[in-house]
């Protein structure tokens, strides 16, 4: 297989240092919510507050802590708009506050949480079924979806925006202590969190997870339909790294235990954040050994083979709807669409 390598993947751009050298320095966030020209995004529930164009809506401190203090809503939102210079009056200790990193001119970038719309529920869900959600609204002037903005955004808002989801929804899930169950604090300008009994620290979780285009020698491109979505929905296969396994070991046992499908070669293309709470995907190209289809039933409803004529006319018809822009899974889509037949 020759190499093809995926670049400027949407969640995967970034042009602002994140400044780790700052995270530990004392009160690097209280000097920074001091600091007008800091810079503030605000993010809930895997959005963004956006501007009427449809990108990052950026605030100064003092028009973030009237976001905060008005709960995130709507038309909490609309109101927002420059203050008055002065710090404000804030917990700085607080996990509200995240520290993403610091441009090249200095002016520090912040992320605030609001309140969820949707709290986790107490008996929490299967990780692919928050992984595979719907792109999600969006409400130009209001939040929209990291999911559904993405693509459109810059590299300096998309790096930016991606961290700050990533770090809410870490926050949100650990709470406590995984060796005591104890309340944690936060630390490291929200990049942290250390536990109040034990003193352990904890750090961002990530989750491998593989994600495939799968080909056979007559370059059809194989797409799945998962049982859990909405009819026309299909995408590449995609599956968790398990303990003890690599990156191309998971790949082959994915697509087997999925559509039935034998792979031999396994070619890594790129990677990209998918922080919906907290997977890495690791994009690959696989060559498939069989072409029998026999889905699990569980997992996947649907499996097919499709040439690029076939794709192009079941998307034109309807029939099939592809993966956000955002998602790595469009892109591999798109490469193969665009690449000559092998």
């Amino acid at each position: 297989m020759t190499h093809h390598v995926l670049s400027g993947l949407p969640l995967a751009r970034s042009t602002v240092p994140r400044a780790a050298e700052l995270r530990d320095a004392p009160h690097v966030v209280a000097d920074a919510l001091a600091d007008p020209a800091t810079r503030v995004l605000a993010v809930r529930d895997g959005g963004l507050l956006l501007t009427v164009e449809g990108g990052v809506r950026w605030l100064d401190p003092r028009s973030a802590v009237a976001l905060l203090e008005a709960g995130g809503t709507s038309d909490g939102a609309a109101t927002v708009g420059p203050t008055a210079a002065g710090a404000p009056a804030v917990d700085p200790a607080s996990d509200v506050w995240l520290l993403l990193g610091a441009r090249d001119d200095g002016t520090r970038v912040l992320a605030v949480r609001l309140p969820d719309e949707h709290p986790l529920t107490s008996g929490g869900e299967p990780a692919d079924v928050l992984v595979h959600l719907p792109d999600g609204p969006v409400e130009r002037g209001g939040w929209g979806s990291l999911r559904a903005v993405g693509a459109a955004l810059d590299a300096h808002d998309a790096g930016l925006a991606t961290a700050a989801v990533a770090l809410d929804a870490w926050h949100d899930r650990h709470p406590r202590c995984p060796r005591c169950g104890a309340t944690t604090r936060v630390a490291q300008a929200g990049w942290s969190r250390v536990c109040d009994v034990d003193g352990s620290e904890h750090y961002p979780r990530t989750d491998p997870a593989v994600i495939m285009a799968v080909v056979d020698d007559e370059d059809r491109l194989l797409l799945g339909h998962a049982a859990a979505w909405s009819a026309g929905r299909w995408s590449t296969l995609a599956g968790f790294v398990e303990a003890g396994e690599s990156a191309e070991q998971a790949v082959r046992r994915e697509v087997l235990e999925e559509t039935g499908v034998e792979v031999g070669d396994v070619e890594y293309v790129g990677s990209q954040p998918w922080p919906f709470p907290a997977s890495l995907m690791l994009g690959f190209r696989a060559r498939a050994t069989s072409t029998r289809i026999r889905v699990d039933g569980v997992e996947m409803a649907d499996a097919r083979w499709f040439t690029r004529d076939g794709l192009t006319a079941a998307v034109a018809s309807g029939e099939v709807l592809l993966p956000g822009g955002a998602s790595i899974a469009r892109a591999l889509v798109e490469q193969w669409w665009r690449r000559p037949p092998a």
